[in-house]
């Protein structure tokens, strides 16, 4: 059976980005085969686009770090043909053949079985992004930033991740400041639930102080560098700054003042290889209490043929909010 997917090569010097049919049996090897309903455009699925040496690992490669659909054959007794599932992270669309494909085979470890509140399109809506952004808003919880500690702030508001935070921080009761480099979405993240909307230059501080003064109960950090350090300099105390993100480098100019002398934590999120108990806990979590309202209004649909110049638009600054995928082209729409 041919179907549809994404395929990035090298063509002499050059890096192509196109459609192209494939067979099962050109998938690699797996337990389990999905049929994909609907995947999604993160930050790390447009450098795939590009085959950056970071994200791909060889080609040919497929995209697409997150997919949601059915199980069509499983060798694995916990999981059944027909079973709504969806896969984020792990090796899908960096070591292994992602999600813009109509089909994927992956390893029964890396799935989790659709939570009960959830379709599978708000699943994708929320994707590795939703995940990445409930598990910062959990370390926040977990070291006591609690809605009446203070302002929370978010950097990188308008992407996938910082717009998934803002509306879950908003949904439990935090004060949130989205921080942004573009103003001109500013009613769109009061929209979401942020109180403040603020220009990264206002929240930035290069003087070079190893400590600054108190501003922020806690942070969830898209970007990295120089901010991130801003953000830990001026947290107060016994804060904590949860980072998941480098878009602005993965330098981290600081001292040890800010964690021994107002015993502020910074939590590293990472998403790819999160445990599988700790997954399922976090995506029941996403359907149950700290579900989104109106999660489809969130994001846009795309298909295959268009997937390149959304990357493009991604990797230039200038994507607001969420890109859901279907793995069809313009012409089987």
């Amino acid at each position: 059976m041919a179907f549809p997917c994404l395929m990035v090569r090298s063509d002499a010097e050059d890096v192509c980005c196109r459609v192209e049919t494939i067979s099962h049996d050109d998938l690699p090897e797996g337990d389990v085969l999905i049929e994909v309903a609907i995947s999604s455009l993160n930050y790390k699925d447009a450098l795939a686009c590009q085959a950056h040496p970071g994200v791909v690992r060889q080609l040919p490669h497929i995209p697409g770090i997150d997919c949601a659909g059915h199980i069509v054959e499983s060798a694995a007794k916990r999981h059944n043909s027909g079973d709504p599932v969806l896969v984020t992270g792990y090796g899908l669309g960096s070591a292994q053949w992602g999600g813009y494909s109509a089909f994927v085979r992956v390893p029964s470890a890396w799935i989790v079985p659709l939570p009960v509140g959830l379709s599978l399109e708000e699943a994708m809506v929320l994707g590795t992004a939703g995940f990445t952004a409930a598990q910062c808003v959990s370390a926040l919880v977990h070291h006591g930033v609690l809605p009446n500690r203070g302002e929370v702030a978010v950097t990188g508001a308008t992407g996938g991740v910082g717009s998934l935070a803002v509306a879950l921080l908003a949904k439990l009761g935090y004060e949130v400041v989205a921080v942004t480099g573009k103003p001109e979405n500013t009613a769109w993240l009061q929209q979401l639930g942020a109180k403040k909307v603020v220009a990264r230059a206002e929240i930035q501080d290069e003087s070079g102080k190893p400590i600054l003064k108190s501003r922020w109960a806690g942070a969830v950090d898209t970007v990295g560098g120089d901010i991130l350090a801003t953000l830990v300099r001026s947290t107060a105390h016994r804060g904590c700054v949860a980072a998941c993100g480098m878009a602005a480098g993965p330098q981290l100019p600081l001292t040890v003042y800010p964690f021994i002398l107002r015993g502020v934590t910074l939590a590293g999120i990472d998403s790819a290889e999160c445990p599988l108990e700790s997954r399922v806990e976090t995506w029941d979590r996403l359907a149950g209490l700290w579900k989104l309202d109106g999660l489809t209004k969130l994001a846009r649909t795309v298909t295959l043929d268009e997937i390149s110049a959304e990357a493009d638009n991604m990797l230039a600054g200038n994507s607001v909010g969420r890109v859901l995928v279907r793995p069809v082209t313009s012409a089987t729409k």
